[in-house]
């Protein structure tokens, strides 16, 4: 099997399409009028790979580095001057390739993206992908408008997906319609490149009156399938009406496919279960949770997985689109699950408020996990954890020192099935599913991460929920951070830092304390308009460490950071990494999470 150098690691590689990007060269001033630059080291670079840096004055370039630059791919120019803009090229073979996009010099750390926001709307979740081809990332924004949670009654107002490119260009809007509901676990977009044409495309669930990029309407606009019964649970809910999945044109918005989507909500009572609090119900709460994803099923091309249920019933329905046809790869259904479950599948009620895209068996193939089950690549259940629902879950190459991948889960243990005693967070082989260690039986925990940093310990530590910082061996070391959301690579070690209500912080384990590296500026209001999650958090410009992209003070625009501080580690862009990128897919799903790659990025790591 042929191998390919990633990060200093020997990878294989299996026949996986590579994102054809840009350099994402970025450059910033500081304060003392030097200039930070940084950018991409990509897959397919040769090993050795070496840039020189050109500092543009009065439209004539200056080349900045008196040697060809063969280690990270940043530098700080302290001879910048008046400069206005650089330029990076490679070297190939000892010559000189052709120049990058200018990156003109941003004031501040971060690129302002405007956006055409709308009365009484904000902006929620985010994904990227290159929608036009030309190796840069846009920005696809979903805008909000009075969500609700599934649990709770009410008119919401209409989703919104808009696509920007980072100078602010709008490209489309597509407004998914009143028969489409707001909140946190209706609107599931997954923007990628499907069918390898070297442009992303949107698919998500739409419904009648839904309007593509160009203004044409998906089923009959005259349709308003909103229950109007007021007073009563199922107010506001769409319970009825056909309900369609569409791919998208990623460059213009105008959809390209619509077919049935699958599964249908009925019966709607049959999607309770063992997950959560052991309950049903008969108003479209639990029938109307989703997920989705996109994943590598054959080693090969992407496939589109669309998902329903968490708390008992679980449905994936895996898509494939090429040449222009949306076709059914497989469905996976763990079939309505009912008091008092003893006959119940083992894949029943162990869906969550998050999944995550790996391949956990190393068969070149990925495999979906849904929170507390995974699902194979032919669409069988390859295992279940038996630790039912939960509100967080990560998956990576954690401990360095153990073969494969572990699966960390937190469980949401309430009302009847606090008495199951089932573990509130714990470590899992992802291969196999089987138990690690565990601890808090019978307890509640809404969430945990997963992250390296302290270095004295092999491997990642583990945090959120009762007891204090942990190994990922689960012994406790001292006290946490407290936020157990976010993380993020900002600085300049191999570490990660803590995203936690609008800014970075270092956790200075030597102190068991945070230290705040950055803040940035917040609107008011609450979610994400407070800092809790960011919009979207990836490795979408310069090196390899990762952006946050926030909304600017007035709701006008995005703000997309980036780091200033200077790295001595060279590692190729994280957007090539196949788990990871795929993880940026999934991120804007119901309760966001960080994203992970498919090997160990920390302290002490193999190089």
């Amino acid at each position: 099997m042929k191998s390919l150098l990633f990060a200093g690691l020997l990878l294989p590689i299996h026949a996986r399409p590579m994102e054809k990007l840009d350099r994402g060269l970025v450059a910033v001033r500081q304060a003392d009028g030097s200039v930070y630059t940084g950018w991409r080291l990509l897959g397919d670079d040769p090993a050795g790979a070496a840039f020189n840096l050109y500092r543009r004055v009065g439209g004539k370039d200056e080349r900045v580095n008196q040697e060809p630059l063969k280690g990270a791919t940043n530098l700080i120019d302290r001879g910048a001057g008046k400069a206005e803009a650089y330029v990076i090229r490679p070297i190939v073979d000892g010559k000189e390739g052709t120049s990058t996009k200018p990156a003109k010099v941003l004031e501040k750390n971060f690129i302002e993206i405007p956006i055409q926001p709308i009365p009484d709307y904000r902006p929620h979740d985010a994904s990227a992908a290159d929608l036009d081809g030309d190796g840069e990332y846009e920005i696809i924004l979903h805008q909000a408008s009075r969500g609700r949670d599934n649990s709770f009654n009410g008119i919401t107002g209409s989703p919104v997906l808009d696509a920007y490119k980072l100078d602010g260009t709008r490209l489309w809007r597509i407004d998914l319609g009143i028969n489409i509901r707001e909140g946190e676990h209706y609107t599931q977009f997954m923007v990628y490149d499907l069918d390898g044409d070297g442009r992303a495309e949107l698919a998500c669930k739409t419904a009648d009156g839904t309007k593509d990029g160009t203004g044409k309407v998906i089923g009959d606009a005259s349709k308003d399938w909103r229950n109007k019964e007021e007073g009563t649970q199922r107010f506001g809910r769409i319970l009825s009406g056909p309900e369609f999945l569409t791919v998208f044109d990623g460059k213009t918005g105008a959809a390209l496919k619509t077919v049935d989507f699958i599964p249908g909500r009925d019966p709607i009572d049959g999607w309770g279960g063992i997950g959560g609090n052991g309950g049903n119900d008969s108003y479209g709460n639990r029938c109307d949770r989703f997920l989705a994803c996109v994943a590598c099923l054959d080693g090969k091309h992407p496939s589109l997985v669309m998902s329903r249920g968490v708390y008992g019933r679980t449905v994936l329905a895996a898509w494939d689109w090429q040449n222009g046809e949306l076709t059914s790869r497989w469905v996976f259904d763990s079939g309505v699950s009912r008091p008092p479950f003893e006959k119940a599948s083992p894949f029943s009620g162990m869906g969550g408020h998050a999944l995550s895209v790996a391949d956990v068996d190393d068969d070149g193939k990925d495999e979906i996990v849904y929170q507390a089950m995974t699902v194979d690549d032919n669409g069988q259940g390859l295992y279940s954890t038996g630790r039912r629902h939960g509100d967080a879950i990560h998956v990576g190459d954690f401990d360095p020192e153990r073969p494969g991948k572990e699966l960390y889960l937190v469980t949401e243990n309430e009302e009847e099935t606090v008495s199951l005693k089932t573990p509130g967070a714990g470590l899992h082989d992802a291969r196999s599913g089987s138990s690690l260690w565990s601890h808090s039986p019978g307890e509640d925990i809404s969430d945990g991460v997963v992250a390296d940093i302290d270095p004295r310990h092999p491997g990642a530590e583990v945090w959120g929920g009762p007891g204090g910082l942990r190994t990922i061996r689960g012994k406790e070391i001292g006290p946490c951070p407290r936020g157990s959301d976010w993380v993020i690579w900002w600085d300049g070690d191999l570490l990660r830092e803590i995203y936690d209500r609008s800014a970075i912080f270092k956790w200075r384990w030597e102190e068991g304390r945070e230290e705040r590296l950055f803040t940035a500026e917040m609107p008011g209001g609450r979610g994400r308009n407070a800092g809790f999650r960011p919009n979207l958090a990836a490795d979408l410009i310069g090196d390899w460490r990762e952006e946050l992209l926030l909304p600017a003070p007035d709701g006008k625009s995005l703000r997309l950071y980036t780091t200033t501080i200077s790295t001595e580690h060279r590692l190729v862009t994280l957007m090539h990494d196949p788990q990871y990128r795929l993880s940026i897919a999934w991120q804007n799903v119901s309760y966001n999470k960080p994203p992970h790659p498919s090997f160990f990025l920390g302290h002490g790591m193999k190089e």
